[in-house]
């Protein structure tokens, strides 16, 4: 078979299980407190450094954040795609892979409705932006922020092409811009093609993609040695430039999401119980070094070597289900980060003092579950796709300024919620799919045998 010509992603999970074993979460944690401090004593209230200075100091901390950050933009694409791609030419069971591709998009669709639905209610009882009392105006913070073109949902005369626009002319071009969903719908059509090529001509490009995995891994390993000192950078840049007060005033909205994230924990645990048969409690315990390292990295693309590992030696689930749902999943399955922008998109709108009708809910409802689709699986890939989120419910973009200071923080929360999502789904799809198909090859074993006998 093919997938034997090649080294599998989850192969290369000894790269990120040392990270957990050196307690990378732990010297996040550190880092972040240390942020914390250093932000206190250069902020504004402190007065030990001059204004100018601080700003200046700020810039600096930051460096190590914006490093890790393009670090694993840099090769978030090429992972995503040599995973898909070989998860795919593993499988030589294409009704099967038909099969379970179908039910897993509107599975998925309908996990994301969901979480949109918690964040929305929530955020909405809640009121986190009520809190929040910035030290600058709204109107100079959003004068620093550059302006997008305003973007408005499509129509249904206009539905069709935008459908069609999610097939890339230019494959190359989408990579550039970072059209996630572009990119993985065109990954899996080259995918399903290798599957059909004889094993001979498909071997070198499966062991090229192979290399390319492994690369990928040893880039992220780099740039998990630089993490702790970037969220310390970040926490710190993000005190001094909006203040103490505004701090405790997104303080409302970082536990607001923590409750929804919460809520939706407890969704995937109910679906564990009566969809994959499994013990909640136990099934969490398995997650536990997959959940401590995407907390760490706050890529659900980093992640994804263990993520495998975890499915198929910790939950044994079949091979096919953990290669082809857990790199779809890390891509497209974003249930945290669409209950994030959902939260978000009403906490921004209560700062600024917009009242959203029920039809404005129901437009950003929409526009997000689009959006949480094509959000990229990297840190700060939230707030990368909120843009549009925000044009379309006419709400101001600049808004975003408020929230990237503690989308770190909160990435990785979501992330981790993110991942244990996948691996919800892949003991769901394990027990439906990959079970019944093995009790019909038993029992068409038999029938077979009597035929032949006859």
């Amino acid at each position: 078979m093919i997938n034997e010509r090649f080294k599998e992603l989850s192969e290369l999970s000894s790269y990120l299980q040392k990270l957990v074993e050196s307690k990378l979460w732990a010297k996040i944690l550190l880092g972040m407190f240390i942020g914390i401090i250093v932000g206190l004593l250069l902020s504004s209230g402190a007065g030990l450094v001059s204004p100018k200075l601080a700003q200046g100091i700020s810039v600096w901390l930051g460096f190590p954040g914006t490093l890790f950050l393009k670090l694993v933009q840099m090769i978030m694409i090429p992972l995503i795609f040599s995973s898909i791609i070989t998860g795919l030419a593993s499988n030589s069971e294409k009704d099967q892979l038909k099969k379970v591709g179908l039910n897993l998009v509107l599975y998925f669709l309908g996990t994301t409705i969901v979480a949109i639905t918690i964040g929305t209610v929530v955020t909405s009882i809640i009121k986190p932006g009520n809190y929040f009392v910035p030290e600058t105006p709204l109107e100079a913070v959003a004068s620093d922020a550059s302006t997008a073109e305003d973007a408005a949902l499509p129509s249904i005369s206009e539905l069709p092409d935008v459908i069609s626009n999610l097939l890339p002319s230019n494959p190359l071009a989408s990579m550039v811009t970072g059209e996630m969903l572009s990119i993985v719908i065109f990954t899996i059509i080259i995918g399903i093609a290798i599957t059909m090529m004889n094993e001979k001509t498909a071997r070198p490009l499966l062991e090229l993609l192979s290399a390319v995995q492994e690369i990928c891994m040893t880039v992220v390993r780099w740039a998990m040695e630089i993490a702790p000192y970037a969220v310390l950078g970040l926490m710190a840049q993000l005190i001094i430039t909006v203040g103490l007060k505004s701090i405790l005033g997104l303080g409302v909205f970082v536990l607001d999401v923590l409750l929804g994230l919460g809520l939706l924990t407890g969704f995937y645990m109910l679906i564990v119980w009566l969809f994959g048969g499994r013990n909640p409690r136990k099934f969490m315990s398995k997650l536990r070094d997959v959940q401590l390292l995407a907390f760490s990295t706050a890529s659900s693309a980093a992640v994804m070597p263990l993520s495998m590992k975890t499915a198929r030696e910790e939950l044994k689930v079949s091979g096919f289900i953990a290669k082809f749902i857990v790199p779809i999943g890390a891509t497209i399955n974003m249930d945290g980060t669409a209950l994030f922008q959902c939260a978000a998109t009403i906490f921004i709108a209560q700062v600024y003092g917009i009242e959203l009708s029920l039809m404005n809910l129901v437009l950003v409802m929409f526009t997000i579950v689009a959006a949480s689709i094509g959000t990229p699986a990297i840190p700060g890939g939230g707030i990368i796709i909120m843009t549009t989120v925000l044009q379309g419910a006419g709400i101001p973009a600049q808004g975003l300024m408020i929230l990237i200071g503690i989308d770190r923080i909160l990435g990785m929360f979501r992330t981790a919620v993110n991942v244990t999502g996948d691996l919800t789904a892949c003991v769901v799809f394990d027990r439906f799919f990959t079970r019944q198909t093995q009790e019909a090859a038993k029992e068409a074993g038999p029938r077979k045998g009597e035929l032949l006998n006859t």
